[in-house]
């Protein structure tokens, strides 16, 4: 694909001409080709971005890549792939499974999430992934993200695809802040839609090129500027990269809270083919009342079944 030619530099600040009264000269052009060139040498061969991966290889990678990086994402990914090629195969066995699958991936809802996906796909769809973004966003489990980015990324369509790394990519270079704000915001998607390119394919291109550009050069910490394609037009860098001053950014503590009990709970069951008594269970945390609340809440979600006599199992139904 040819990306599309630069136009001449504008004078202008380019979070000047974004917004409401956007002019018709393709708010963001001068960035599109610069960041998909950029994309083209330097995009990661990463197999969900392969054709042969489709569009299931490209939505079970959306869920697994949720707050959990490359590194940990790959080895899950190929043995889920090569256990169920397609949705039908997943849909096909129990969601514990796919719970037991998922590993040490974290957030392991999103196991369960993308089981029921793959039953609807298969219910609703004859076992193939829908290219409509609407049936998408009708699926279980798929929210505005994931049905823009399995449109765009496997079926080549023009949607917003806004990540963490796009968000933040796009508040330093147009809006001149460091940080985009905890959640999205109308703002945000606004600003995203009027930067996108006005055909399909170079749309989509340009959803993953600036989502790779915020992964690996304008990166949360040390971003690496010298190596930006657009840096003499980022807002943020021009205005002598200010600091934050919005809302504290979230922290992700993970020692000593619910979430690691219910993953060392998770971890025995995972292990086990058979159901498992309370006296194991509570021998993985210290704490009776902490590990408590954590099985309550495994429970609660779906991702643990309850059995008469004190035995817990992951869910079969």
């Amino acid at each position: 694909m040819t990306a599309p030619t630069k136009p001449p530099h504008s004078s202008s600040p380019l979070h000047d001409r974004v917004g409401a009264d956007a002019e018709a000269d393709a708010p963001g052009a001068d960035l599109h080709a610069p960041v998909i060139d950029w994309f083209d040498d330097h995009a990661r061969d990463l197999p969900w971005r392969r054709p042969e991966a489709g569009a299931w290889g490209v939505m079970v990678s959306e869920f697994m890549l949720q707050q959990t990086p490359v590194s940990r994402v790959l080895p899950v990914y190929e043995q889920w792939l090569a256990r169920w090629p397609r949705p039908a195969d997943l849909a096909a066995e129990a969601p514990g499974e796919a719970v037991r699958a998922w590993g040490r991936l974290g957030y392991p809802r999103r196991a369960l999430r993308l089981h029921g996906a793959a039953v609807a796909i298969t219910e609703r769809h004859g076992g193939d992934v829908p290219s409509d973004h609407a049936q998408l966003l009708a699926l279980p489990g798929i929210g505005e993200y994931t049905a823009a980015a399995v449109a765009s990324f496997a079926y080549g369509q023009r949607h917003a695809v806004l990540d963490t790394n796009v968000r933040r990519v796009f508040a330093r270079a147009v809006r001149g802040v460091q940080y985009p704000p905890n959640a999205t915001t109308a703002a945000e998607r606004k600003l995203a839609r009027a930067l996108l390119p006005d055909d399909e394919p170079t749309a989509a291109r340009w959803a993953a090129a600036s989502m790779e550009l915020g992964a690996l050069v304008c990166t949360a910490r040390n971003e690496a500027c010298a190596r930006c394609p657009i840096a003499a037009q980022c807002a943020w860098r021009l205005a002598g990269k200010p600091e934050h001053d919005g809302p504290p950014r979230r922290g992700q503590t993970y020692a000593g809270t619910d979430r690691q009990v219910r993953g060392k709970l998770l971890a025995v069951l995972r292990e086990a083919h058979a159901p498992v008594a309370q006296s194991v269970l509570d021998r993985v945390w210290h704490e009776p009342v902490q590990r408590a609340r954590a099985l309550d809440g495994l429970v609660a979600d779906g991702l643990v079944e309850p059995l008469p006599d004190g035995l817990y199992r992951l869910p079969l139904s």
